[in-house]
């Protein structure tokens, strides 16, 4: 079975990640089929690019996302949403 799920790039302490789609008992950074997108985790706007295309491509095929993923997949399709960080730390704002 494919998996659509992130691989760990960058050096130590800077963690960058690729959006690939793998076999799913291949490991983390091992080897995979296509890289899908990029999600890097210093940048504060724009740090995460998905082909869409490609990923309802894979999804058509019966791969299946993890969940992290899925949720850059739903802030690619729907750019106003923000991050569940970012909502969770609003809620908790309005609640003051």
């Amino acid at each position: 079975m494919v998996k659509i799920r992130m691989r760990r790039t960058g050096c130590r302490n800077h963690a960058a990640y690729r959006i690939v789609a793998a076999d799913e008992r291949s490991p983390r950074d091992g080897k995979f089929l296509e890289i899908l997108g990029w999600y890097d985790t210093a940048l504060k706007e724009n740090n995460f690019k998905v082909d869409l295309e490609r990923v309802d491509d894979w999804l058509s095929r019966g791969a299946k996302m993890s969940t992290t993923v899925a949720s850059l997949v739903r802030r690619a399709r729907n750019p106003a949403l923000k991050p569940h960080h970012a909502r969770k730390a609003k809620k908790a704002e309005e609640a003051k």
